[in-house]
């Protein structure tokens, strides 16, 4: 496939969204933009972008639509029906969802926008807040492999470690692979500097130590050096990794496998949403053990 994207559409400006969209505008690319918060666009447009009010007229405008929202739901509902993405897409457009989402899903799409003569690709990412902002992101494609080599000039404005994975849902999947490790690291964090605590350690020297060493990982040495200075802000929300590990868990019925540490963090993190931090950082785990929540 040999494509030129002339004009590309951005919808979903959040956290990560912003950061991702504004590599793009600064690699020269023309954007066309939405989001449900327009004020979350201000910087963009300021600095050239087009805005729609709907995104079924960003699909109309470009050759190439990436989408970066919260919840499948959104997904669905901003890929299917009347005034959806697929539907209002102009012929030979690509479409790219860049949310963490179900792998059922991402495969939907596929058929569907293929059935119209459409191209889609999946392609979840990784690296939070600060990968979207230093353009460092780890992307994980699924779909026609002469797509992703179309699109991949564009991936590169936006992250570092671009793969494709497979057909259609597999970027899905990798996704969910690397949030069960995630998980199994974030908690290994957590109950490593509360142990340390509880031991009468300066938990700051304990992590210097393990840090450099085996137990060495990115939750430990950035997750747990916010725990350490009391800082929760969301460089990802309790809300959406809650949100994945239950996509998880769903995709791990549906290949016959069980996994306890899986089960157990969803559940710690279903506990946290339903006690009112889901606009934190997943670090706020830490509070859950620590006993700061009620």
């Amino acid at each position: 496939m040999d494509k030129r994207f002339d004009t590309i559409g951005f919808i979903g400006l959040g956290v990560m969204g912003g950061a991702m969209a504004s590599h793009l505008l600064a690699a020269g690319h023309k954007l066309v933009v939405n989001t449900r918060s327009p004020a979350k666009a201000a910087k963009l447009l300021e600095a050239g972008a087009l805005w729609r009010e709907r995104a079924s007229a960003v699909a109309a405008d470009c050759d190439l639509i990436i989408t970066m929202v919260g919840y499948p739901s959104e997904v669905e509902s901003l890929y299917f029906g009347p005034e959806g993405l697929i539907e209002r897409a102009k012929q030979g457009a690509v479409l790219v969802d860049m949310s963490t989402s179900r792998p059922d899903l991402a495969a939907r799409i596929y058929d569907a926008a293929s059935a119209r003569g459409l191209k889609a690709l999946d392609a979840p990412v990784s690296g939070g807040d600060l990968g979207a902002r230093n353009a460092t992101l780890t992307i994980m494609a699924g779909g026609d492999p002469e797509v992703f080599e179309a699109v991949k000039p564009i991936f590169e404005a936006m992250g570092k470690t671009i793969v494709l994975q497979g057909g259609p849902g597999a970027g899905q999947h990798t996704k969910m692979a690397n949030q069960i490790a995630i998980a199994g690291s974030l908690l290994g964090t957590v109950e490593s500097i509360i142990y340390a605590e509880k031991a009468g350690l300066d938990p700051a020297k304990v992590l210097l130590s393990i840090g450099s060493g085996s137990a060495g990982s990115w939750q430990l040495t950035n997750n747990g050096q916010k725990i350490l200075a009391s800082d929760f802000s969301p460089g990802f929300y309790v809300k959406h990794f809650r949100k994945d590990l239950g996509i998880a868990i769903d995709s791990a019925k549906r290949l016959g496998i069980d996994l306890p540490l899986l089960a157990l963090a969803e559940k710690l993190f279903e506990t946290l949403e339903a006690k009112g931090l889901g606009n934190l950082g997943t670090q706020a785990l830490y509070k859950l053990y620590a006993g700061s929540i009620r």
